[in-house]
């Protein structure tokens, strides 16, 4: 309940922020701007060019698809990405390559959902500047998840994902959902609105548009079926940020969620959590990233049925990507 009653402060433009919760801010704004410096004075070149993505509020800013996005039309411009992720839901310090035998516990949630979608090889591994290194062997673009913070490597385009609902209060961590002050945006390449927004502009340089929107529902179990009836209530399972998100998507493909498991981002399903969600007579319906970690446990001939994404980006976006590229390497 005190975690939803913080978010509902954050993501409410008019709801001012707790007395207190504003002063750790000042202490989290001094010791953060610390770091950072910290962080610019070690900074190391990675041995291929690198685009981040990152954010500058707390989670749910759609990083992860955004991503799958950007190497997938990367590679139709004849470029070979190779993706670094922290690797979140795992504690993986020694960077290593993912393959089909990882697991989910092992890599992260993220790390393997980016392998899988992809099609790229992906690096996991908290030590992203060890990662950075091993990328040489693999591609020749360098394509970091979560790093705009993350400035010990540098980057030939930094883009930064601000979602649908903008910088709730416009406070920092913990009285708002921001991890920088809103004037970290100048040193952004790109800022990309991901999702449908009226929020006014948070730069005076041009604003991109992306989204990924519900689309729909496959069981991963099987071969290109697709859940289309929608007469029987349906069980959520989530353990994602802002999962009432999804729940919202659900209800707008025209199902009725009989039950919405929802569990904290990046959360390890159990044997218990498994055989729950098994006795669940009802279809059960999760995201991408929650699938990676219970398909490698669930049976064969139970469905698991995800709600899959469409990809809408705004015209022009990529080529602006491709030009931050091609201008670097000409300036080397």
């Amino acid at each position: 309940m005190l975690h939803q009653r913080i978010e509902y402060m954050w993501w409410n433009s008019r709801r001012k922020p707790n007395a207190v919760l504003s002063g750790i801010s000042v202490i989290y704004a001094l010791v953060s701007n610390m770091v950072q410096r910290q962080r610019l004075k070690q900074a190391v070149k990675p041995a291929i060019p690198m685009i981040s993505v990152g954010n500058i509020t707390v989670g749910g800013s759609g990083k992860t698809p955004f991503v799958v996005w950007l190497a997938n039309e990367l590679k139709k411009q004849g470029f070979n990405p190779v993706l670094l992720s922290r690797g979140d839901g795992a504690n993986n310090q020694t960077p290593h390559l993912i393959s089909e035998y990882s697991k989910a516990h092992e890599v992260g949630d993220e790390a393997l959902l980016l392998y899988r979608l992809s099609g790229c090889p992906v690096i996991a591994g908290r030590d992203r500047v060890s990662g950075a290194s091993l990328a040489a062997d693999y591609g020749d673009i360098l394509i970091l998840d979560d790093g705009f913070q993350y400035r010990q490597l540098e980057r030939v385009c930094d883009i930064v994902l601000v979602p649908s609902e903008g910088v709730g209060n416009g406070g920092l961590l913990p009285a708002g959902p921001l991890r920088e002050p809103l004037s970290a945006l100048d040193r952004a390449d790109l800022i990309v609105r991901s999702g449908p927004s009226d929020c006014r502009p948070l730069s005076t340089q041009k604003e991109w548009s992306w989204s990924a929107k519900a689309g729909l529902l496959r069981d991963w179990n099987s071969e290109g079926d697709f859940l289309l009836e929608a007469s029987r209530p349906v069980c959520l399972v989530t353990g994602v940020a802002r999962s009432w998100r999804v729940l919202r998507d659900l209800k707008a493909l025209g199902y009725e969620v009989g039950e919405h498991l929802s569990f904290d981002d990046h959360h390890a399903y159990s044997t218990q959590d498994i055989q729950r969600l098994l006795q669940n007579h009802a279809s059960i319906v999760t995201t991408a990233k929650d699938a990676v970690k219970l398909k490698p446990y669930w049976p064969d001939d139970k469905p698991l049925w995800v709600l899959e994404q469409q990809i809408e980006a705004q015209s022009g976006l990529v080529e602006a990507i491709v030009d931050k590229l091609c201008g670097s390497q000409k300036s080397l």
